[in-house]
C-alpha cells in the first residue's frame, strides 16, 4: 500500500484540480474551491522565472568583460605582445573550461537550488567542504562587488574629478570633488544604487543587466567600426605616463604622443614579441606572471550565471549551455580586440595608454559609458550573487542561528535580508578606498571556489556511483585534475601569500562546521569514495598472504544487551590494536512467523551507542531460532576477505545482577528542572534497548524478548563450536561493574602507591600435572596482555606473570627460562614465583582417593569401567594434548578449586586492574559441560575483572 502513495496522490490531486477547471451546471454558482485561490495567489506572487539568455547568458557575458575588455586589453598586448598575449588567453580560458565542464556536469545531474557554486559544492562534497567553500564564495563575490564599485568610482573621477594635486583641469566636465572621503562617498551612492535594484528583485535585476547588456554591446560594436573608420592620428598621453620613474628615483622622459597607425604590417611585426617594462600607474617591472594575474581577472566571471541558479527556470538545463555560450563568445571577443590592437597600435600607444579605446573611438563618449554599464553590471551581479549564496547558507542551518535571520524572504521569494547583510559588508570592503588593495584576493578567493568545483566533480567521478549520470558527458577525471592544478597554479602566481592564507582559512572553517554543525542529509561524497577505496583494498588483502608477524586481534564480542555491558564493550575496545572490531548481538525469532525483519529498525540505537561510547567497532545483528546458532552465524559472516573476526568473545556466564551503566544523553538533558521552552522540542531517546528485569538476567547472554534463557549446556557448546571454527575465545567475568577510569587511577593510598597492575597465570591451573608456559594458549595469553600494555591509556600499567612452581624444580632456571623467553618476545614483565605444593597435593589426594573407590567398586560392573576408560583413552590421544581439556579434570574437587582461587587472591597484593587466566577446551563429552562451567566459576570466584583466554593459534613469533 506504501508504494502506490504516489501514484494515489497523483489521481486525488488530478481529481481535485479537474473539479477545480470544470465549469458549474447551468444555473449554479460557481464552487470557491479555498486550494485553487490559494494557489493562484501563490502563482502571482511568485515572480516570473529567468530563461536562459536572461538568467546565465547576460549576467555571465558583464562579469567577464567587466573593465578588462575596455582598459587592459591593450595592456596585456603591449606588455606581453601579440605571441604571448594568445598564449595567456589560451592558458586562462583552458584553465576555466575545465571548472566550466565540471559545472556543466554537476548542474546536469538533478535538481539545483538556489546557491550556484555553494549548492554544487557542498551537495556532492558534503557540508564541510560546502560551507567553508560557500562562506569564501559570499566574501569573494562580496569582494568583488566592492572591487567593482571602486573601478566605477575611479573612472568617474578620472573623467569628472578635479585634480587632487591642484592642477588646472584639462576638462570642462571636471567639477567632482576629488579625494578619499569624497570617493568614499561615491562609492557608497553607487552601491545604494546596486542595493536597490537588488532589493527589488531578481526580475528587475535581469531587466537592468539588459540594458546594460545592450549598451556594453552597442559600445562594443562601436570599438570594432573604429579600427576600419578612424583614420590614423597621433594620441596625446596621460601626463602620469610622461615619466618612467626608476628605482634609484630618478626618472627618464617618455614621448608625450603616440600613434594609432591604423593597419599595418610594420605595426603588427613590432608588436609580435614581449617587451616587460614598468606599469605608469603602480611603478612596477611588470613579468609575464604580473600580466597574467591582471588579464585572468576577466575571466572569473564564469559563476555568474550559476549563483542565479534560484531564479532560473530550468537551472539544469540553462547553466550548461548559458555559460559555454557565454565563455565562447568572449574568447572570440578577447582574441579579436588582441589582433586589431596589435596591428593598429604602436607599442608606445599601448604601454603608454590604457584608456586608448577612447581615443581611438568614432565618438569618445561610447568608451566610457561602456566602462560604467559593465563596472556597474558587475557590481550589481555580484552584490546578487552574494546574497543568494549567503541565503542558502541561512537555509541549510550550517552556522546554527548565526545566519538565521538571513533566511527572511520578501512574498515574491527575494531573501531582502540577505541582500541588505550583503550590501553592508560591501560597504565595509569600501573603505579599503584602492582597487588594487582587494583585487588579488578577490581572484584568489574565486579560483579557489573553481578549484572546489573541479574537486567535487572529480570526486564524483572517481566514486563512481550509479546515480551520477549527468546528462552533460563532455568531461572526464582528466579535465577536472587538469582544472584543479590549473587554479592552484593560478593561485600561487598571483599571490603566493594570500593563496597560503585563504587555504588555511578554508580549512579553519571546514573544521569549525564538521565539529559545530548538525549532521545533514545531502549524502557525503567521502562515504562513496572511501566505500570505493575500501572495496578495492579488501579484494587486495589476500588471506593466503597472512603472516603470524602481522597478527592482530580481530574480535566478535557477544552482547545480549548492551546497558550492562558498557565496560566490557570499552575494554574489549583497547585489547583490538587496529584491528577488526564487531559488535554481535542475536536475537531469537523466526522470520517466517514476523511481518518484516524486527532488526533493521535496531541498527541505529546500536551505531548511536557506538558513538556514543566513542569506540571504532562495527554492529552485526542476527535472527535465529537459538542463541548458538545465532553466534555460529556471526562467526561463519562476519567481515569481508582478509578481515574476519578470529576472536570470540562472552561475557561469563555467572548469576552477578546486571546494572545499567547506560547513560541516554538525550535523556540526562530531558530530564533537567528548567521548564522547557517554547521552542525547544523534546528529544527522543537516542536508544532503544530492552530495560535490565533483575535477577533472572545473566549478564550478557541473559533472558531474550521471548522468555527464553541460555542454559549452561549451550553456552559451553558456543565456546566447543568457536574453537572447532579455529577461533580463539575470550569469557570475560566481572566486567559489569569495569570502570576503566577508575581502574587506571588507583587511590595513591594503595599498597602500590597509586600504580596500575595487570596479572598473567599462563599456566592451565585445571591441570596442575601440566605447567607448560610455551603452548600456544600461554603464548596468546602473553599477547594480549601485552598488547593491552602497548594501548596509550594502558601504557603505564605493569605486567606481573605468575610462575607456578613445586618444591622439588629447579626454580631459578624455570624463572631464567621464562625471562629468556619474555626478552625474546619483546615483552616487559616482572616475573613472581608461586609455589603451590598445597593446591597441588590437594588435587593428587582427590586423584588417590578416586583410584581406591575404583578397586573397591565390585567387578559386576566391567562395562562402565570400560567405558570410562575408552573415554580417558579417547582425550588423551586428541591432536593437541595439552590444550584438551584432560580426564582427570572432572575428577578436580572444588577443595582444590578454591585453594587456587585463594592462591590468587593472596598474590593481588596491590589490586591488580584486570587479570588473564588460562581456559581450558571443554570437554569432548557434553555431558560434562555443566561440570566443566562450574570449575570456571569456581577458580575465578570473586577475582574482580578478568579474562579467561584460549588460544588455538600461532599468534608470537621471535623472527623478523
Amino acid at each position: 500500500m506504501a508504494e502506490r502513495t504516489p501514484l494515489l496522490h497523483y489521481r486525488l490531486s488530478t481529481s481535485v484540480n479537474e473539479s477545480e477547471q470544470r465549469p458549474p451546471p447551468a444555473g449554479q454558482a460557481p464552487v470557491q474551491h479555498p486550494r485553487s485561490s490559494r494557489q493562484r495567489a501563490n502563482q502571482q506572487r511568485q515572480p516570473k522565472k529567468l530563461s536562459i539568455f536572461f538568467g546565465v547568458v547576460i549576467p555571465t557575458l558583464l562579469s567577464m568583460f567587466s573593465v578588462v575588455l575596455f582598459l587592459r586589453i591593450g595592456f596585456v598586448v603591449g606588455q606581453s605582445g601579440l605571441y604571448q598575449g594568445i598564449a595567456m588567453f589560451l592558458v586562462a580560458y583552458f584553465i576555466i573550461s575545465m571548472t566550466v565542464l565540471s559545472v556543466c556536469a554537476i548542474s546536469t545531474n538533478g535538481a539545483l537550488d538556489a546557491g550556484g557554486a555553494y549548492y554544487m559544492i557542498s551537495r556532492a562534497l558534503g557540508p564541510e567542504f560546502g560551507g567553508s567553500l560557500g562562506i569564501m564564495f559570499f566574501l569573494a563575490n562580496v569582494c568583488g562587488s566592492a572591487l567593482y564599485v571602486l573601478g566605477l568610482v575611479e573612472a568617474i573621477v578620472d573623467t569628472f574629478g578635479v585634480p587632487e594635486d591642484g592642477t588646472v583641469a584639462t576638462s570642462p566636465y571636471q567639477i567632482l570633488p576629488s579625494g578619499y572621503w569624497w570617493s568614499l562617498l561615491y562609492a557608497t551612492g553607487v552601491a545604494l544604487l546596486c542595493l536597490l535594484v537588488c532589493l527589488v528583485g531578481a526580475h528587475i535585476y535581469a531587466k537592468a543587466t539588459f540594458l546594460i547588456f545592450v549598451v556594453v554591446m552597442f559600445v562594443l560594436i562601436t570599438i570594432f567600426i573604429s579600427f576600419f573608420a578612424v583614420h590614423p592620428r597621433t594620441v596625446l598621453l596621460p601626463s602620469s605616463a610622461a615619466l618612467n620613474p626608476s628605482a634609484n628615483g630618478t626618472g627618464s622622459s617618455f614621448p608625450t604622443t603616440a600613434n594609432f597607425t591604423g593597419f599595418k604590417l610594420d605595426t603588427l611585426l613590432g608588436n609580435l614579441w614581449a617587451d616587460y617594462t614598468v606599469d605608469y600607474t603602480t611603478g612596477t617591472m611588470m613579468t609575464f606572471a604580473t600580466v597574467f594575474a591582471v588579464m585572468f581577472n576577466g575571466c572569473t566571471g564564469i559563476m555568474a550565471g550559476s549563483n542565479m541558479s534560484g531564479d532560473l527556470k530550468n537551472p539544469s538545463y540553462a547553466i550548461p549551455r548559458g555559460t559555454i555560450t557565454a565563455v565562447i563568445f568572449t574568447f572570440i571577443i578577447y582574441l579579436l580586440l588582441s589582433v586589431l590592437v596589435a596591428c593598429s597600435c604602436d607599442r608606445v600607444l599601448l604601454q603608454r595608454d590604457y584608456s586608448f579605446l577612447r581615443d581611438i573611438n568614432i565618438w569618445n563618449p561610447f568608451v566610457t559609458i561602456g566602462v560604467y554599464s559593465s563596472t556597474l553590471s558587475a557590481a550589481m551581479s555580484n552584490l546578487i550573487g552574494a546574497s543568494r549564496i549567503l541565503y542558502a547558507l541561512a537555509r541549510d542551518d550550517l552556522f546554527g542561528k548565526v545566519l538565521s535571520p538571513a533566511k527572511k524572504t520578501s512574498h515574491s521569494g527575494n531573501p531582502w535580508v540577505s541582500v541588505l547583510i550583503s550590501w553592508f559588508l560591501v560597504q565595509l570592503v569600501l573603505f579599503s578606498g584602492k582597487l588594487n588593495t582587494i583585487a588579488s584576493i578577490v581572484t584568489i578567493f574565486f579560483l579557489l571556489v573553481y578549484a572546489a568545483v573541479d574537486l567535487a566533480c572529480l570526486a564524483l567521478e572517481w566514486a563512481s556511483a550509479p546515480n551520477f549520470r549527468p546528462t552533460f558527458r563532455y568531461f572526464t577525471w582528466h579535465t577536472c585534475v587538469l582544472g584543479i592544478i590549473g587554479c592552484a597554479v593560478m593561485m600561487f602566481l598571483i599571490n603566493a601569500i594570500y593563496a597560503s592564507a585563504s587555504i588555511a582559512f578554508m580549512l579553519l572553517l571546514l573544521l569549525l562546521i564538521h565539529y559545530l554543525s548538525p549532521t545533514s542529509s545531502w549524502g557525503y561524497i567521502s562515504q562513496a569514495l572511501i566505500f570505493h577505496q575500501v572495496r578495492k583494498y579488501l579484494l587486495m588483502l589476500d588471506v593466503r598472504k597472512d603472516h603470524v608477524k602481522f597478527w592482530r586481534p580481530q574480535i566478535l564480542l557477544m552482547v545480549s544487551n548492551p546497558r550492562s555491558s558498557v565496560g566490557l564493550i570499552t575494554f574489549i575496545n583497547d585489547i583490538k590494536k587496529s584491528g577488526l572490531y564487531v559488535l554481535g548481538h542475536v536475537q531469537l525469532g523466526d522470520l517466517n512467523t514476523l511481518p518484516s525483519d524486527p532488526l533493521q529498525s535496531q541498527y541505529d540505537s546500536w551505531l548511536s551507542l557506538v558513538d556514543q561510547l566513542n569506540i571504532k567497532a562495527f554492529v552485526n545483528l542476527t535472527l535465529a531460532d537459538s542463541v548458538r546458532h545465532g553466534v555460529q552465524h556471526l562467526l561463519f559472516i562476519s567481515g569481508l576477505g582478509g578481515m574476519r573476526p578470529n576472536t570470540l568473545v562472552l561475557g561469563f556466564y555467572d548469576d552477578c545482577l546486571p546494572k545499567d551503566k547506560l547513560i541516554d544523553p538525550s535523556l540526562s538533558t530531558s530530564q533537567s528542572t528548567d521548564p522547557p521552552g517554547p521552542f525547544q522540542l523534546e528529544q527522543p531517546p537516542l536508544f532503544h534497548f530492552a530495560s535490565l528485569r533483575g535477577s533472572n538476567d545473566r549478564q550478557d547472554f541473559g533472558e531474550f524478548g521471548d522468555g527464553k534463557v541460555l542454559g549452561p549446556q549451550e553456552y559451553v557448546a558456543i565456546i566447543a563450536d568457536a574453537m572447532k571454527m579455529l577461533k580463539n575465545v575470550v569469557l570475560a567475568r566481572y566486567f559489569n561493574n569495569f570502570d576503566r577510569a577508575q581502574a587506571l587511577s588507583p587511590p595513591s593510598s594503595s599498597p602500590g602507591k597509586g600504580a596500575v597492575y595487570v596479572d598473567v597465570w599462563p599456566v592451565n591451573l585445571l591441570r596442575p600435572d601440566s605447567s607448560s608456559y610455551v603452548d600456544t594458549c600461554s603464548l596468546f595469553l602473553l599477547q594480549l596482555a601485552c598488547i593491552l600494555n602497548m594501548v596509550r591509556a594502558w601504557r603505564k600499567a605493569k605486567l606481573r606473570l605468575f610462575l607456578c612452581v613445586e618444591e622439588g624444580r629447579s626454580v631459578r632456571g624455570s624463572e631464567e627460562k621464562l625471562g629468556q623467553l619474555l626478552k625474546e618476545l619483546r615483552i616487559k614483565a616482572r616475573i613472581y614465583t608461586v609455589p603451590w605444593d598445597q593446591q597441588v597435593a590437594l588435587h593428587w589426594q582427590r586423584q588417590s582417593d578416586w583410584g581406591k573407590k575404583q578397586r573397591s567398586q565390585s567387578p559386576d560392573t566391567p562395562t562402565d569401567e570400560k567405558k570410562l576408560r575408552a573415554e580417558e583413552e579417547e582425550e588423551e590421544n586428541e591432536d593437541d594434548y595439552v590444550n584438551s581439556f584432560p580426564s582427570n579434570a572432572t575428577r578436580l574437587s572444588d577443595d582444590y578449586l578454591s585453594a587456587v582461587n585463594k592462591l590468587i587472591l593472596e598474590q593481588a597484593r596491590p589490586l591488580p586492574a584486570v587479570r588473564f587466566l588460562y581456559l581450558p577446551r571443554p570437554p569432548a563429552d557434553t555431558r560434562r559441560y555443566t561440570a566443566y562451567l562450574r570449575q570456571l566459576e569456581l577458580l575465578t570466584q570473586d577475582l574482580g575483572p578478568t579474562l579467561l583466554i584460549h588460544g588455538v593459534t600461532p599468534v608470537i613469533t621471535t623472527d623478523l
